[in-house]
């Protein structure tokens, strides 16, 4: 019997924008390929809120999400591990994405503090101390098993001064070559990450200090943290040309049609946000560019699809009304229908965007951001 070897985490560009720097791509991973553009849900917990893993695969999620520091709380990486790493712990035998817990550095920062050693942290659940290092970031996530770990970095506050800034970017370099070192799971990616906040110079230097490493994939992170979307938009149009073309590129935290279609006309390929789960947890659902609140009123009598354009479970079998009804009754399956419709909303938008690639009309459709074109172009 004759093994051959299937070279992993191969990047192949099948079609440009002749016009931006658009283009399609199919990233292979051990647990299937993940075609770009593509929107990932935030699974943060080895689950995306109120979702079933079937409920994921049958609204076309390609990969997914889960968070290293929350996971290494509850239930422990070890757990996991045991387990048969995290796809078998949460049946989900497609692409998973871990971060590293360096968003944590920035949302908890009340709770942490920073040195070049790493950070430590105030266990919010018990008070207890956790030191979390780089090294330490690659070691659960490589346990973890998912397909593609992102190195540990610091993810400055918005706003900050540019020493600040420059200094998390120090930190992060320094801290991305420790992860390179302790990151030893060949069926496994390891991703860099991008830092610089809202000064061009400082991201252009991060850029070419990240790319050096020769990663199989690169993010720019520190974005959609207070800054506008002009400015968001303007740090991936000056960064991502510096990025190199035969890897995919990951804009993290970023969710709205607007933010993707500009994001995709620059060359970016991968996307994720907590915005759709969220949102619909909350009784509101995206309907292609709007947010409407099925709280109100207004959809008491309204017993249309909630998107009749959209072929999702929930549109395909539910009302106006009965969402309303659902959501102002507090019931939980409210919650879970508005989540899949929002998913599949931008799962859709992103396909579409594919679609418009190939067939040579991106830059007339979605860039730059045209709301009325969007709003007729067939998803």
């Amino acid at each position: 019997m004759i093994f051959l070897e299937v070279e992993l985490f191969t990047f192949e560009i099948k079609s440009h924008c002749s016009r931006t720097r658009a283009r399609v791509g199919s990233f292979k991973t051990p647990h299937g390929v993940v075609e770009t553009p593509q929107f990932m849900p935030v699974g943060t917990l080895a689950t995306v809120k109120g979702l079933s893993p079937l409920q994921l695969e049958n609204l076309g999620a390609q990969t997914i999400l889960a968070n290293t520091y929350h996971l290494h709380l509850q239930p422990g990486e070890n757990v996991v591990e045991s387990a048969g790493g995290i796809h078998k712990f949460m049946s989900w035998n497609k692409p998973i994405l871990t971060d590293s817990g360096g968003y944590q550095v920035f949302s908890l920062s009340k709770l942490n503090r920073i040195d070049d050693y790493g950070v430590s942290f105030r266990n919010p659940r018990d008070g207890s101390h956790i030191d979390l290092t780089p090294e330490k970031a690659i070691k659960i996530q490589m346990a973890l098993g998912s397909d593609i770990a992102m190195a540990f970095d610091q993810c400055p506050p918005y706003p900050a001064t540019e020493n600040d800034i420059e200094e998390a970017c120090r930190r992060t370099h320094d801290w991305l070559e420790k992860c390179v070192s302790s990151h030893t799971k060949e069926d496994q990616a390891l991703f860099g990450i991008v830092q610089g906040g809202c000064f061009v110079e400082q991201r252009k230097r991060s850029a070419s200090i990240v790319s050096s490493f020769d990663l199989p994939g690169i993010a720019i992170g520190g974005v959609s943290v207070g800054e506008s979307s002009d400015s968001i938009n303007n740090i991936v149009k000056q960064v991502t040309p510096l990025l190199p073309v035969e890897i995919p590129r990951y804009l993290m935290g970023i969710g709205s049609l607007k933010e993707m279609s500009n994001a995709v006309a620059s060359g970016i390929d991968l996307f994720d946000c907590v915005l759709p789960t969220r949102l619909g947890r909350h009784g509101t659902a995206l309907v292609r560019n709007e947010r409407w609140n099925i709280r109100n009123a207004s959809f008491r009598n309204d017993y249309e699809p909630l998107d009749p354009t959209c072929n999702c479970e929930v549109c395909k079998s539910h009302s106006r009304a009965y969402l309303h009804h659902l959501i102002r009754s507090e019931e939980l399956l409210g919650l879970t229908l508005l989540s899949i419709h929002n998913l599949k909303n931008l799962i859709r938008f992103t396909r579409s965007m594919r679609r418009a690639i190939c067939d040579g009309c991106f830059s007339e459709d979605f860039a730059p951001w045209q709301k009325d074109s969007i709003a007729h172009y067939t998803w």
